[in-house]
């Protein structure tokens, strides 16, 4: 107890000083009042089904009614959450279902009654059994082994579903293609049932996020026919053997589709910070040996590593030589800013096979034309190349005519107001861009007093586009730790984003008609319509000034060419923008940067 006490005492302590006095005093105050639960409880109440609606979702027929096999893998499982497990599936809206129960807590661990007076009452109940303990990936093949559906479900034993869980899964399956894979949203509901908390609003499918952690978990569906395709449970993996499995399946499937609803509730301590993860170090290794073995039958090389937290991964990508990379920063005049980013590309970072491409737009000062002789006489991979397009102010025009003068295989766009902070910073940034299915790569950026400025890019934050986790602490995590795991966005920002010379050549590079907005978030667009993913690295970090060179848009004519931008990008990228941000998820604000969840 006093060890406890200790070490609360001191998170106290050290969130304090991490965040200051006014954030401490309202996570405080969040915490006393249970603020966060209450606004979920709000949103609960709006969301949860009427009685009209599930007599109409349990009457509807579709044209494809798949039998659901619910694996349940049992283990001395307490008979109240038994109960409940059961009850939940039971009341479930679709009823085309079977439900596979295996208990592997050995002969006479575990009592069978409530089971089995549960199959004389329902015959889609099954129940196999085993005289010996098993582990929990002999347990789950045992289940495994009888099922007979279409599609597999995974449920543990002591969690519950949504009512109407199923049904949306099977909605989902009759639209269109043939699903290979559906995961849904999920919360976490307390010992005694009652108290729900810790929604987990997920990203559609994004193969860095799950590379970085297994965001998808519940509730995860698989066609049978993928999982006799990549086999069973893997006991070298207990403990991550469903990490493991998701991603052998994930491998071998076409259509992975996510149901942006809370389907799936864990159940959980509320005070999960009691908990202590030191305890199953074997799981998170087994999770990092999992994620080895899916980039080795995937072809790819790279060292993976535990993240910040334990269940958090990072990859390093092996690169087998190192490309030259063409660095084009725009520039004019400030001398002092493009000084301090040439420092920090040669004293902060490790990557030495560069060439700098200063693109001159029109300097007015002797001190930065001495800067530009200064730096062609020291360093013989920098060239300086004159935009001449008058008082203009164009971006995509800017970095259009730098990259025509680029040699590199690699083109790194880098704003004139950055600073690179860590030495592998290129290098990181790299590794990802060589890969065959990346288009673009984008970093962590900071404002200059350290909080977050850029950690991706969400289609309709704010209207258009914006940052996500906007002016976030510098060592915050972000909404499930998303600050600090590598995943896919829809756009990164040009003020520091790598790609292949070729891609962005053969897309067009930058629409000149966006001269200054959204002209980043538009190329990211044109790659993705070439199925290329935008990954968002935060390994790769710089200080960014913000725009503090061009000015601020404070004139009329600013203010017209900002809004004839966003009615250009708004019809251009109509459909887009109606259909949301597949990153994002439809349940969380666009007027906050935070992943806070949408009350309306």
């Amino acid at each position: 107890m006093k060890r406890k006490a200790v070490k609360k005492i001191y998170r106290i302590i050290k969130y304090y000083r991490e965040n200051g006095m006014i954030r401490f005093i309202r996570h405080i105050f969040a915490k006393v009042f249970h603020m966060e639960e209450m606004t979920y409880n709000r949103w609960r109440k709006k969301h949860r089904l009427g009685k009209k609606e599930i007599d109409r979702q349990r009457n509807e027929q579709f044209n494809k009614m798949p039998l659901i096999s619910i694996l349940v893998p049992l283990y001395c499982t307490p008979q109240v959450y038994l109960k409940e497990l059961i009850d939940s599936i039971q009341q479930q809206t679709y009823g085309k279902w079977e439900l596979c129960l295996s208990d592997g807590s050995g002969s006479g661990s575990m009592e069978h009654t409530y089971i089995e007076k549960c199959m004389k009452q329902d015959d889609r109940i099954k129940l196999v059994s085993s005289e010996f303990p098993l582990s929990i990936s002999e347990n789950t093949n045992r289940a495994l082994e009888i099922a007979t559906g279409e599609y597999i479900v995974f449920v543990d034993h002591d969690d519950l579903l949504e009512i109407s869980a199923l049904y949306e899964c099977v909605k989902v399956i009759n639209q269109g293609a043939v699903v290979d894979i559906l995961y849904t949203d999920e919360d976490k509901v307390s010992m005694d049932g009652k108290s729900y908390f810790q929604p987990h609003f997920k990203s559609d499918f994004n193969l860095d996020l799950l590379r970085s952690m297994n965001y998808i978990c519940h509730l995860f569906v698989v066609k049978k026919e993928i999982q006799e395709r990549v086999g069973v449970f893997r006991e070298e993996y207990n403990g991550a053997q469903d990490y493991d499995f998701i991603l052998r399946c994930i491998e071998h499937s076409g259509n992975i589709r996510h149901i942006p609803k809370i389907l799936y509730h864990w159940r959980a301590h509320k005070d999960s910070t009691a908990e202590n993860p030191e305890s199953k170090l074997y799981a998170f290794e087994a999770g990092r040996r999992a994620i080895e073995a899916h980039l080795e039958r995937c072809g790819e090389k790279g060292a993976v590593s535990m993240g910040k937290y334990l269940g958090l991964y990072r990859i390093e990508y092996e690169l087998e030589s190192e490309p030259l990379i063409s660095i084009l920063i725009p520039n004019k005049d400030h001398k002092e800013d493009l000084e301090r980013c040439i420092q920090s590309i040669y004293k902060n970072s490790d990557y030495s096979n560069i060439e700098i491409i200063i693109i001159e737009n029109g300097s007015i000062e002797d001190a930065t034309h001495d800067y530009y002789k200064e730096l062609t006489e020291q360093y013989k991979e920098i060239r300086i190349v004159t935009w001449d397009a008058g008082n203009e102010f164009n971006f995509s025009a800017l970095n259009n005519y730098g990259a025509k003068h680029a040699k590199g295989e690699y083109l790194l766009f880098l704003n004139n107001d950055t600073e690179i902070i860590n030495r592998d910073c290129i290098r990181e940034m790299v590794s990802y861009a060589c890969r065959e299915d990346v288009g673009a790569v984008g970093a962590r950026l900071y404002y200059p007093d350290g909080t977050v400025q850029h950690a991706g890019v969400i289609l309709g934050l704010g209207g258009i586009a914006g940052h996500a986790f906007r002016e976030a602490l510098h060592n915050a995590n972000g909404y499930f730790s998303r600050i600090i795991c590598a995943q896919d966005y829809s756009a990164v920002t040009a003020a520091c984003m790598m790609m292949a010379k070729e891609l962005f050549d053969y897309v067009g590079g930058f629409d000149e008609k966006l001269k200054v907005a959204f002209n980043d978030i538009d190329l990211c667009m044109q790659i993705r319509k070439r199925n290329k993913l935008i990954v968002y690295t935060p390994y790769a970090e710089l200080y960014h000034y913000e725009s503090k060179s061009r000015g601020l848009e404070n004139t009329k004519e600013k203010v017209e060419r900002f809004n004839e931008e966003v009615n250009y990008f708004a019809k251009k990228w109509k459909k887009e923008l109606e259909d949301g941000d597949p990153y994002y998820n439809i349940n969380l604000t666009l007027e906050k940067h935070d992943f806070s969840l949408k009350i309306q």
